[in-house]
């Protein structure tokens, strides 16, 4: 049966990975590190790609409860799991976790039932019980007995009870609202108390486990004189409604019952009945006034809904029982939380519109208005949120960038609930721009020109050129070089002047000579170090000197 369990079981998983959710069963109290479901496999990702792409399992809870093993692909547990313990008396428990593929930006949900075993036996809150009876109550009459927990479900959880010891009782079993047994003591014949002041009972629960477990309570019946009036509640039912920031210490409710008999016949006493181990930690009640008071703080997202049952009951054992409700109303008091899963810090200028850059998870712990959570984006800046799986949002850009404008943002992600008032969070984005070389050198002036005296000795400095390139870093390094003109045949960077590659200063080669030649033109070009280029024009008039005597 198990085989054919785990082979449905990973069909089931297959058909749900095409949806982007994985579905898997595991028994609960496995030993850590046991087979849960065969992820890569499922999800169709190469073995040898997980630990490239940065595959990693979270879980949504506090404690995380499984992992992927890194070589098989195979979603393991973490740690032994105790179904009872994580979801109490829930009837299909379930784990939730999710793969992050931080390489493709990726998120698949993982859903886990945790199947139950028959780990416990039925157990009574109290194993020894006095009942006290008085000698006048009538054959047929009925008494509450203590209800047995079981935390299994199903066919392992509590299926029924038996009762032994005495022949003036027997047993009868009534369901309750929820489908529960709630035992019954049936007084079978009539007590005399001075023929037996006491009798000895025994009751047992047992569940529908192979093989079946059981769990006794001794019920010791005090016969007494008669007392004809048992208490009575002013309500069947009490409702309550209180917010979940109610301060501790607070009285929530008080239970009233009234016994007309007199002394200590009709003296009153309140005993819960039944109550959950949650709630029993939660809320007081005061023995001889009814009031049930607050334990500890209320908080919604554990438990909206509680239900108790007391008792009321005097001297005599005459008792009465009335039914309370608490409904936990929500208030807005957890901010929303933003995760950043995965995020790059350095993105080049010419990234296409609609590069992501991070993957954002948002959750809000409050419910209704209150746990709806709208988020945004600070500012005017080159980026939008896009809504992307369940809860999360994807940070892409909106439009192009340009380093030379901005090189660095701080990007602000706000998210707010819709409480009145609204709390809200926000985490911050640094990401840095990369330069492409996309901006060609610039020269100071288009045209250059200059003055200079014949007979100036080689060295002499022309004039300087200047350009600027607004890249950064080896983009933005400009060179220069003379573009090759001639003089007479000769290429004038080797003929009269030169310039240096790093400063742009114009020198001469050689001395002027006006009556030779009385101006030049010159082509400049710069280069930056992506290869682009500019060119500006020098012109150079050579100055007459009085170098020649007259020729007769």
């Amino acid at each position: 049966r198990r085989q054919r369990a785990l082979l449905w079981g990973v069909l089931l998983a297959a058909w749900e990975a095409a949806w982007g959710q994985l579905r898997y069963s595991v028994p609960e109290e496995m030993p850590k590190g046991s087979f849960v479901g065969d992820v890569a496999k499922d999800l169709g990702l190469q073995l040898p790609a997980l630990r490239d792409r940065g595959v990693h399992i979270l879980d949504k809870g506090r404690t995380q409860y499984f992992a992927l093993h890194g070589k098989t692909g195979h979603l393991v547990t973490a740690e032994r799991i105790d179904r009872e313990q994580l979801c109490g008396s829930v009837q299909q428990c379930v784990l939730r976790c999710e793969l992050i593929v931080e390489g493709e930006m990726k998120v698949y949900g993982i859903v886990v039932e945790i199947t139950d075993i028959n780990d416990n036996a039925p157990s009574f809150r109290e194993t020894e019980t006095e009942l006290k009876m008085s000698e006048a109550t009538a054959p047929g009459s009925r008494f509450p007995l203590a209800e047995a927990h079981d935390p299994d479900s199903g066919r392992n959880s509590l299926q029924s009870y038996e009762l032994s010891g005495d022949e003036h009782f027997s047993l009868a079993v009534q369901a309750g609202p929820g489908g529960d047994q709630r035992p019954e003591l049936v007084l079978a014949k009539a007590l005399d108390r001075e023929e037996a002041a006491f009798h000895e009972l025994v009751l047992r629960a047992i569940d529908g486990g192979d093989p079946a477990r059981t769990g006794t309570a001794r019920i010791r019946v005090t016969v007494l004189d008669a007392n004809d009036n048992a208490p009575v509640f002013s309500q069947a039912e009490y409702t309550v409604r209180v917010p979940e920031d109610v301060p501790v210490g607070s009285t929530l409710v008080t239970v009233t019952a009234t016994d007309a008999d007199e002394g200590l016949n009709g003296h009153v006493k309140y005993s819960l009945k039944k109550v959950s181990d949650m709630a029993s930690n939660i809320f007081r009640l005061d023995y001889e006034t009814g009031e049930i008071t607050l334990l500890r703080s209320l908080d919604f997202e554990e438990g909206d809904y509680y239900e108790l049952e007391v008792q009321s009951h005097d001297s005599g054992g005459l008792f009465d029982t009335t039914k309370i409700t608490i409904s936990v109303t929500d208030v807005n008091d957890n901010m929303p939380e933003i995760s950043v899963r995965s995020a790059i810090s350095e993105i080049s200028e010419d990234a296409r519109s609609g590069t992501v850059i991070a993957l954002l998870h948002v959750q809000d712990r409050d419910s209704g208005a209150n746990g709806e959570v709208r988020c945004s984006i600070d500012g005017d800046v080159p980026f939008r949120l896009q809504s992307s799986h369940g809860s999360y949002y994807s940070v892409v850009t909106a439009r192009e960038l340009d380093r030379e404008q901005v090189s660095e943002y701080n990007v602000t992600v706000r998210a707010a609930d819709g409480g009145s008032p609204a709390l809200q969070s926000s985490a911050v984005l640094a990401l840095r721009v990369l330069d492409v070389n996309d901006n060609a050198p610039v020269f100071a002036q288009e045209r250059y020109s200059a003055r200079l005296a014949e007979n100036n000795a080689a060295g002499a400095l022309v004039l300087t050129v200047r350009a600027t390139d607004a890249d950064w870093g080896q983009n933005a390094r400009v060179r220069y070089r003379l573009w090759e003109g001639r003089v007479r045949g000769a290429p004038l960077s080797s003929y009269v002047f030169m310039v240096d590659t790093e400063s742009g200063m114009i020198t001469l080669k050689e001395v002027l000579d006006f009556e030779d030649t009385r101006g030049y033109t010159l082509l400049v070009e710069a280069r930056d170090g992506g290869g682009l280029v500019a060119q500006c024009k020098v012109v150079v008039e050579v100055l007459d000197v009085n170098d020649n005597a007259p020729e007769i």
